[in-house]
C-alpha cells in the first residue's frame, strides 16, 4: 500500500539513467514508479561495449570534461556529486567486482554487461514497474505532473530518462525528444556519434571483414588539415570503416560534411621512414622471382594484398626483381598512408550514442531539473551531452541519473 506522505516520483525510461534515477529516489525516501515499454530493465546496458559494458573511465573529474565535446561544463556538478569513483564503489557494493584496463576504461571482472544489468535491477528494485508506452506529461495547476500512458496516473516530479535514438530495438525510439517539445523544451539538431563510417571506395568491400591493429588513423579535409587522430583498432566492412578508432573519430567530426574527408591509416606506425624502407627491401630479397602479389605475406594481412597494390598503383603480377624505385617509393607512401574517402556516417540506428537533445541551457545543472516546467526532471542521453568512447557517456548516465533521483526526491 501506498505511503501518501511520499513523495510520488515517476521515471521514465528502464536504461542506465533511468534505473539509477529510480534507485537513488528510492534511497532518499520517495515512492518510485518506473515505467519501461520495452518489458525489460536495461536492454540496452546488456549489449554495450560488446557484451562486455565499459562502465567508467577512472579519471579525474577534469580530465572526463576533456572527453566531453558538448557542453561538458555542464555535467560539473553531477560528476561532483556521482563521480567515477562514486560508480567503482556502487558495483562493488553490489557485488560486481571491477577491473581497470588500457585508457583507464573499468569493465567488470567477468567481462558480462549482464552483471552490470543484474546490478542495476536490483538497485532500483524498490520502485513499482509499469511496462507500458508514456505518450504524454501534463503539468497540473498545483504543481503536480499526470503521466499519460495505457493509464493516467499524477506525480509529484517526473524524471524523463528515455534516451536518445540509438539502437531503437532496445527501447530507445526517440520518444522523450516528443514528450519534451510538447512541454515546450528546445531539443537541438540530432545525429549519430560513435558510429561506423561510410565510405564509396570499392577497397573496403573487398577487405570486408578485415581488422587492423596497432595502426594510426588520421582524418584530414580538403586542406589536409588534421581533424582526428589516434591509435589502436579499426575494421574493414562493405560499406566502410568501423572499430574503436572509427567509432571514436565520428564523434569528433560533428557536423562536418564527410564527403570532403579522408581518413589515412599508418599500417606501420611503430618503424620510422628508413626502418620501413629496411624492411620492405629485406622481405623483397627473400622473393626476388615471385609476383609481387604473393610477396606480401609477411608485410600485409592477405585480404589487403591487392587493394594495397591498387592504391599503390604497381601491377600485382609484375615479378619483385624488377621493380622500381619508383614504384618501391610508392609502396612506401601507402604503407604509411593507406587512404580512404568518406562519404557520410551509418544511420543513426547504428550509433552507440545520440548527439543532440534537450538544450542543457534549460535544465539546472545543479539539480538536473527543468527551468520550463516545474518536477521535471532530465537524465542520460536524452540531454544534449555526449562524450568519446572509454566509458565516459555511462559515466554521463549514472552521474545525471544519480542526481537527477536525489534531486527529485528531496
Amino acid at each position: 500500500m501506498t505511503d501518501l506522505t511520499q513523495k510520488q516520483i515517476a521515471v521514465i525510461g528502464g536504461g542506465p539513467a533511468g534505473m539509477m534515477a529510480a534507485g537513488t529516489a528510492c534511497l532518499y525516501g520517495a515512492a518510485v514508479t518506473l515505467y519501461d515499454h520495452t518489458g525489460r530493465l536495461g536492454k540496452k546496458l546488456s549489449i554495450t561495449g560488446k557484451g562486455r559494458c565499459n562502465v567508467t573511465n577512472r579519471c579525474t573529474i577534469e580530465e572526463f570534461l576533456e572527453n566531453v565535446p558538448r557542453n561538458p561544463r555542464f555535467l560539473y556538478a553531477a560528476l561532483n556529486a556521482f563521480s567515477p569513483e562514486d560508480t567503482i564503489g556502487h558495483f562493488t557494493a553490489l557485488g560486481v567486482p571491477l577491473k581497470t584496463e588500457r585508457g583507464r576504461r573499468v569493465f567488470p571482472e567477468s567481462d558480462k554487461a549482464a552483471d552490470i544489468t543484474a546490478a542495476m535491477r536490483t538497485y532500483c528494485e524498490g520502485a513499482d514497474r509499469v511496462f507500458e508506452h508514456v505518450k504524454a506529461i501534463r503539468p497540473q495547476t498545483d504543481g503536480t505532473l499526470t503521466v499519460v500512458s495505457d493509464t493516467e496516473r499524477t506525480y509529484d516530479a517526473v524524471i524523463l530518462a528515455t534516451g536518445g535514438r540509438s539502437y531503437p530495438l532496445t527501447g530507445s525510439d526517440g520518444s522523450g525528444y516528443r514528450i519534451a517539445r510538447k512541454l515546450g523544451h528546445t531539443v537541438t539538431s540530432i545525429r549519430p556519434s560513435l558510429v561506423p563510417l561510410e565510405s564509396p571506395s570499392p577497397l573496403c568491400e573487398m577487405m570486408q571483414g578485415l581488422s587492423l591493429k596497432n595502426v594510426r588513423v588520421r582524418v584530414y579535409d580538403e586542406a589536409h588539415r588534421t581533424l582526428f587522430e589516434d591509435f589502436g583498432e579499426m575494421m574493414f566492412t562493405h560499406f566502410g570503416l568501423t572499430g574503436p578508432v572509427i567509432l571514436s573519430a565520428s564523434a569528433h567530426l560533428g557536423d562536418t560534411d564527410l564527403s570532403t574527408l579522408t581518413v589515412s591509416i599508418d599500417l606501420k606506425p611503430a618503424l620510422d621512414d628508413a626502418t620501413l624502407e629496411k624492411r620492405l627491401l629485406s622481405d623483397f630479397s627473400s622473393c626476388l622471382n615471385k609476383d609481387l602479389i604473393n610477396s606480401l605475406d609477411a608485410l600485409l594481412p592477405q585480404k589487403m594484398h591487392e587493394p594495397f597494390l591498387i592504391q599503390a598503383n604497381v601491377d600485382p603480377r609484375k615479378k619483385v626483381n624488377s621493380i622500381t624505385k619508383e614504384e618501391r617509393q610508392r609502396m612506401l607512401k601507402v604503407l604509411r598512408s593507406f587512404d580512404i574517402p568518406l562519404s557520410g556516417f551509418r544511420p543513426i540506428e547504428e550509433a552507440i550514442v545520440t548527439s543532440g537533445g534537450i538544450d542543457v541551457r534549460e535544465v539546472t545543472p545543479k539539480t538536473m531539473e527543468s527551468k520550463l516546467v516545474h518536477g521535471l526532471y532530465f537524465a542520460g542521453e536524452l540531454l544534449d551531452v555526449d562524450a568519446y568512447t572509454g566509458g565516459y557517456n555511462l559515466q554521463i548516465a549514472f552521474s545525471t541519473g544519480y542526481l537527477a533521483g536525489k534531486s527529485a526526491a528531496e
